[in-house]
């Protein structure tokens, strides 16, 4: 029942204002952008209100126990991405939020996201409640399976993308078998040397990144006011910096490619506004590329709620917390600070692979089946990285063997998709009044 109950505070934040507050730390010129694409549907709106719902979930009650929450856990932040062993696996891809706090608020915003997804994909109440249903059960069963595991198994279990295709051999799934091994296909076409044949050109001959404003604008058009000879200097200078982050051999390997260029790219829902760059460097030759996404690691929505967690350096939280929840994580995930050459302003970054066969799936695409069997799975990873980081025992205890769990996890899902609507409304009618700008469409 306490799981179920939602209804917002009288005292609530307008959710505006927050989104307002959030965007003060962010790139002025990038913003309208950010709530333009918030505006595309209440889908979007709910992607990038992760403060939003934070400020919601805070009011509501919890058992207690903690895990390294996700802190954006809705159903876009999961997807495939190649282990350093060269295996597609599935996983959270997203962890710019995370922080220790109520396992509760992972699982609610993604049973959230599933509501207000079946919702836009146009799914029946009754569809919609076989999907939610299925994502709760997929977290509570998967955790109490979790709870009978040695510690080192649970530190080595995935979930593995062939056993996934294998549960789609059932009756009614062959739709979805093969849109997702269609998709599976396209992720291994995503590293860095397709990244390298669409957002390059060559420049007195060398590779350079094609420019594209107001989404890629190379470093160099940013920063045409400021000696040359500066910005690089400032460039090396954090790139030797976040090497001390990698292990030894990552080290090594990092050393063997040069760094060619650099520009700011603006990224997904949430992230835009924030300071994200990609970074072109070159390995043996000028067809041996490697991208790097460096993107700003601002405090987590979560902290105001929950306290500041052990890492006072943003980009180390990231990764940190990436690490502590994923079976596997990118060999170039690190972290540095140091001064934004654009603004001598100290900001925290972290880094990882541009692309590395990273794909998502598109909700608007599923068939109800697919839905329902996506959430199943969205459900039980996210098990499994919480069982990583918090009591996996006393959490499966208290979500307990009946359905009970279930169905009040269904029931919030769907009162908090009813305040979505009403929050993007809000945000619609903030635009119309002219109370903040929004840029359709980029």
């Amino acid at each position: 029942e306490a799981i179920a109950e939602f209804e917002a505070s009288a005292s609530r934040t307008d959710p505006v204002a927050l989104l307002e507050e959030q965007a003060l730390s962010r790139v002025p010129e990038l913003v309208p952008i950010r709530y333009g694409r918030m505006l595309a549907s209440p889908f979007a709106f709910f992607r990038g209100a992760a403060l939003v719902m934070a400020g919601d979930l805070a009011q509501t009650p919890t058992s207690g126990l903690r895990v390294q929450a996700c802190g954006d856990a809705h159903l876009s932040n999961f997807g495939v991405f190649a282990s350093p062993d060269r295996n597609l696996v599935f996983d959270v891809n997203d962890f710019d939020e995370t922080l220790p706090g109520p396992w509760e608020w992972d699982v609610k915003r993604l049973t959230a996201s599933l509501a207000v997804a079946g919702r836009q994909r146009g799914l029946t109440t009754k569809q919609r409640m076989a999907v939610l249903l299925a994502t709760a059960a997929g977290y509570r069963t998967e955790m109490a399976t979790l709870a009978g595991m040695r510690t080192l198994d649970i530190w080595y279990r995935r979930t593995d993308i062939r056993q996934v295709l294998a549960e789609l051999k059932g009756a009614g799934r062959t739709v979805e078998r093969k849109r997702t091994k269609a998709a599976l296909a396209k992720a291994r076409t995503k590293d860095s040397l397709q990244a390298f044949s669409k957002l390059t050109h060559e420049v007195d001959g060398e590779p350079r990144i094609v420019s594209d404003p107001p989404l890629i604008v190379p470093l160099r058009d940013l920063t045409s006011d400021i000696p040359a000879q500066q910005v690089t200097e400032t460039l090396h200078s954090l790139l030797v910096k976040y090497r001390r982050s990698l292990e030894s051999d990552r080290r090594h390997l990092l050393e063997q490619f040069r760094l060619v260029d650099v520009a700011r790219k603006v990224v997904g829902v949430g992230s835009v506004g924030t300071r994200c760059w990609i970074a072109l460097l070159l390995g043996r030759d000028d067809v041996d590329p490697l991208f790097l996404q460096v993107k700003e690691a601002q405090e987590s929505v979560l902290e105001r709620f929950v306290g500041k967690g052990a890492y006072t350096h943003q980009g180390e939280r990231v990764v940190a917390g990436q690490r502590l929840t994923q079976a596997a994580s990118d060999i170039f995930l690190g972290w540095v600070g140091g001064v934004s050459p654009i603004d001598g302003q100290a900001r925290d970054f972290y880094f990882r692979q541009l692309r590395d066969w990273k794909g998502s799936a598109d909700p608007e695409a599923m068939t109800p089946q697919g839905l329902t069997d996506y959430g199943r799975v969205c459900g039980s990873t996210l098990a499994t990285g919480h069982a990583r980081s918090g009591d996996r025992i006393a959490i499966a205890a208290y979500l307990g063997k009946s359905v009970a769990f279930d169905r009040a996890l269904a029931t919030f899902a769907e009162r908090y998709a009813d305040q979505n609507e009403r929050d993007y409304e809000r945000l619609q009618a903030a635009v119309d009044e002219g109370r903040v700008t929004a840029k359709i469409g980029l």
